[in-house]
């Protein structure tokens, strides 16, 4: 068996089309993790002790089980209690909730890691609680938490290959399918990891660039 560069030439269309599923797919379960996950840290840190308990327990039981099994639950399980979606979109909640639960985590990881004087010397300066928020507690935040987000956005990457199991039609799928139509599973594997290792290597130099770039806060903030 020969490797055929022109099986992935005949399919490049659909090819495309599965990689623009993936990635639309990866970014906006991300951004719907960031900002879920942004929320649920702020309440266990500022809210109720009341929601403390169960958001942790919500947390560490999405931390604690696979994301092929929520997925499952959350497709197949759906209409035992009236929810019932198709898909991309049972794919895009999966992949958010999933993502809320780790980012829940750095986000309160880095509320933790600011130190609580530099809170008091700004409050000595005069300066107000919204004026604290965006001069000192976010910036400082996002120097902390932007790493481990951008390892998290890689993993969540990798990890939405696992909605070929629900057909969401994103790259696994559609490779998966055109080397089996095509008798060519080492092309198709092959095309499948130089994609993925693409993205990955295109999102983690975005990542370093972002952290250089805030990484300037330290000396140049006002």
């Amino acid at each position: 068996m020969m490797f055929d560069p022109n099986v992935i030439l005949r399919h490049m269309p659909e090819i495309m089309s599965g990689t623009a599923v993936t990635l639309a797919l990866w970014i906006t379960g991300m951004l719907l993790g960031v900002i879920l996950g942004f929320i649920i840290a702020t309440l266990r840190r500022y809210g109720s002790p009341l929601l403390d308990v169960p958001l942790g327990l919500i947390v560490e039981v999405l931390r604690g089980t696979p994301f092929l099994i929520q997925i499952f639950l959350v497709y197949y399980g759906g209409p035992f209690i009236g929810i019932s979606l198709d898909p991309i979109p049972c794919g895009l909640l999966g992949l958010s909730i999933y993502a809320a639960a780790y980012y829940s985590e750095i986000f309160r990881a880095g509320y933790q890691a600011v130190p609580h004087g530099h809170f008091e010397a700004a409050e000595c300066l005069g300066l107000s609680r919204l004026q604290i928020i965006r001069r000192i507690l976010l910036p400082e935040m996002a120097l902390i938490v932007l790493p481990p987000s951008v390892n998290l956005a890689v993993i969540l990457l990798k990890e939405s290959a696992v909605l070929s199991i629900i057909t969401v039609p994103e790259l696994t799928t559609t490779v998966s399918a055109i080397g089996s139509q095509e008798y060519a599973f080492l092309e198709a594997i092959f095309l499948l990891a130089l994609i993925y290792w693409f993205i990955v290597e295109a999102a983690a130099r975005l990542g370093r660039a972002a952290e250089a770039r805030l990484s300037t806060y330290r000396f140049a903030a006002p």
